[in-house]
C-alpha cells in the first residue's frame, strides 16, 4: 500500500506514541536539570563532551573526577535488554499475533524501566541522555536512506544466477561505503529479489545482510555508524581504507564464494520476464539520487567536524537532536513528497519496515546502556591485561548482540587507556592511528570486528531488520532471531572471522 502525505486518516492515539514523546521530551529536559545541578556521576567523559560540543573534545578536571567516581549499574539492571532480546526472538515464532500487535508497547515499557531507575534511582540522567540523542541519529539517518532510495528503482533485466547474484552482491558492497550500509542495502534488495523471482530464498536474505549491509562497509566512514563515530573523534578519513582493505577484500570474496556454493544448489530458475531491446540495467527516479547525496552530505554537518556548524540549545538544555537530525528529518518528507508515485509503486513502498526498526531500536537503546557501562567499566579496569585479540574477540562478540557504534566507543577508549591515551581528545586519536605513536594494530581489529560482527544478528547493525522487514513484506520467508544466528552467522561468519583473527592477530602469521 503506497500512504501518501495529503492523505490523512484517524487514528486513536496508541499508549506506546505517548510513552516515547514522553521519552524524547524527558531527554531534552534533563540537559535542564543537569545544568541546575552540580555535575553529577556520568557514565562517561564522553557524556559531559557531548552536551557541550564547544568544548572541543576537552573535559575539565572536575567533570573528569566526576565521571571516574560515578555509579556503576547493577548487574540486574540488564535484564529488561535481555527480555527485549528474547521477545525478539521467540515473539515471531511462538506468539506471533500478540507480538505483532503490541511489540511497539514491549520496547518502550522496557526502555522506560530503564530509564526510570537510571533517573530515579542512580540518579544518573547521561545514559538516557545520550541513548535518546544517539537513538535520533539513529534513526533519522536511517530514515532518510530509506525514503531516498525508496524513490529509486533499479530494473534488471536478467534472470537471478550465481554469477548474476555475485556480482550484484560485489557491487553492494562496494557501494556501501559510498553511501553507507544502509542506503546501498535500501537501493539494491529489491532489485536483487526481483532477479530472483521464483527462486528466491532464505539464504539469498542472509547473505545480502552479511554482505551488503555489513561487512561491505567496512572501507570508510560513512559505510557504516562505528568508523564514522571514530571519524567524529579523529581517525583520518581514509584510514580504514589503507588498513582495512587487505582484511575486508579476503573475507568478502569468501563469503561471495559460499554463497555461490548456495546459489549453485539451488535448481530452481529464475521466472523473472526478459525484455527484448531494453537494456540490462535502467534506473527510474534518478532525481532521488539528489537526496541521497544530500543524506551523505548531512552527516558531516557536525560541530565535531565544523567549528561553524552551531550545537543547538534552548536556554539551559541540551536538546537531543542538531542541525544534523534536521536536515535529515526535512529530507524524508521532501524525498517522499517529491518522489515519483511509480517508483515508490514499483518498490512496493511502505513505512512499514522504518516503523519496525524504529520501535524495536528506542527499546535497545535504552535498555542495553547498563550494559554498555558495565562492559566499559570492566575494560577500563582491565585494560592492562587486554590484548589485541582479546579486542577484536570482544568488540566483535558483542557488537553482534549490542549496536556495533557505542561497542565500538566504548572498546576505543579501553585501548586508548591502555597506552595513557584520551578517547576524547581529537589529537590522541588521530596519534592513535599512527604506528610508533599509537597502536594501530588496536584500532584496526576493534574497526574490522565491529564492522564484520554486526552481521551475527538481526539487531548488530542497524540495516539488518529493515532487509529483513522489506523481503517478508515481498512473502520472502526469513529465518527467526534464533534461526539466523544458529542456522546462518554461527556456521558461516564465525569460522571466517576466526580465520581473520589466525591470519591478522593471533601471532601465529603476521
Amino acid at each position: 500500500m503506497i500512504l501518501h502525505p495529503a492523505r490523512r486518516t484517524t487514528a486513536p492515539i496508541r499508549p506506546s506514541r505517548i510513552a516515547l514523546f514522553a521519552l524524547i521530551l524527558l531527554a531534552g529536559s534533563m540537559g535542564s536539570t543537569v545544568a541546575a545541578q552540580d555535575v553529577p556521576a556520568s557514565d562517561s567523559v564522553t557524556a559531559i563532551q557531548q552536551d557541550d560540543p564547544a568544548a572541543e573534545g576537552h573535559a575539565s578536571a572536575e567533570q573528569v573526577q566526576a565521571v571516574e567516581h560515578h555509579e556503576s549499574p547493577p548487574f540486574y539492571l540488564t535484564i529488561p535488554f535481555v527480555v527485549l532480546l528474547l521477545m525478539i526472538a521467540t515473539g515471531p515464532l511462538f506468539y506471533q499475533q500478540h507480538w505483532h500487535h503490541h511489540y511497539p508497547k514491549w520496547a518502550v515499557g522496557l526502555g522506560l524501566v530503564t530509564a526510570a531507575y537510571y533517573y530515579f534511582a542512580l540518579q544518573n540522567v547521561y545514559p538516557i541522555m545520550h541513548a535518546m540523542t544517539e537513538y535520533l541519529s539513529f534513526i533519522a539517518l536511517l530514515a532518510a536512506l530509506f525514503i531516498a532510495s525508496g524513490g529509486i528503482v533499479i530494473r534488471v533485466n536478467s534472470r537471478g544466477t550465481p554469477l548474476a547474484n555475485s556480482t550484484l552482491l560485489f557491487v553492494g558492497a562496494v557501494i556501501s561505503n559510498v553511501i553507507g550500509t544502509t542506503g546501498a542495502s535500501m537501493l539494491l534488495i529489491q532489485p536483487f529479489m526481483r532477479l530472483n523471482q521464483g527462486r528466491i530464498k532464505a539464504y539469498h536474505i542472509i547473505f545480502f545482510i552479511f554482505i551488503v549491509s555489513n561487512v561491505g562497509g567496512a572501507l570508510t566512514p560513512i559505510g557504516d555508524p562505528p568508523l564514522f563515530l571514530g571519524f567524529l573523534r579523529g581517525v583520518p578519513f581514509f584510514w580504514t581504507l589503507a588498513h582495512v582493505w587487505y582484511a575486508w577484500l579476503p573475507t568478502l570474496l569468501v563469503l561471495i564464494a559460499i554463497f555461490y556454493v548456495f546459489d549453485m544448489r539451488n535448481r530452481e530458475e529464475s521466472t523473472t520476464e526478459l525484455r527484448e531491446g531494453v537494456s540490462t540495467v535502467r534506473v527510474s527516479g534518478v532525481k532521488n539520487f539528489f537526496w541521497l547525496a544530500a543524506v551523505v552530505v548531512a552527516v558531516f554537518i557536525d560541530p565535531n567536524v565544523f567549528g561553524w556548524v552551531p550545537a543547538l540549545h534552548v536556554g539551559e538544555t541540551h536538546l537531543p537532536f542538531g542541525i544534523r537530525e534536521i536536515i535529515m528529518f526535512s529530507i524524508c518528507f521532501l524525498a517522499y513528497r517529491f518522489a515519483s508515485h511509480e517508483a515508490l509503486a514499483a518498490n512496493d513502498f511502505n513505512f512499514g519496515p522504518i516503523k519496525e526498526v524504529a520501535w524495536l531500536f528506542v527499546g535497545i537503546f535504552l535498555t542495553m546502556q547498563p550494559a554498555l557501562e558495565l562492559i566499559r567499566d570492566f575494560a577500563n579496569t582491565n585494560a592492562e591485561t587486554l590484548t589485541v585479540s582479546m579486542f577484536y574477540w570482544g568488540t566483535g562478540g558483542l557488537s553482534g548482540v549490542l549496536d556495533n557504534a557505542p561497542t565500538y566507543v566504548s572498546f576505543l577508549s579501553a585501548a586508548m587507556g591502555k597506552f595513557g591515551m584520551d578517547v576524547n581528545v581529537v589529537a590522541d586519536v588521530a596519534n592513535f592511528s599512527v604506528p610508533g605513536v599509537g597502536a594501530p594494530e588496536f584500532l584496526q581489529a576493534i574497526s574490522i570486528a565491529a564492522v564484520f560482527f554486526g552481521a551475527m544478528t538481526y539487531i548488530g547493525n542497524g540495516p539488518n531488520f529493515m532487509v529483513k522487514a522489506i523481503a517478508e513484506a515481498s512473502g520472502v520467508d526469513c529465518p527467526s532471531f534464533a534461526g539466523y544466528v544458529v542456522r546462518y552467522s554461527l556456521p558461516i561468519l564465525l569460522p571466517v572471522y576466526f580465520v581473520v583473527w589466525v591470519v591478522m592477530y593471533s601471532g601465529w602469521i603476521l
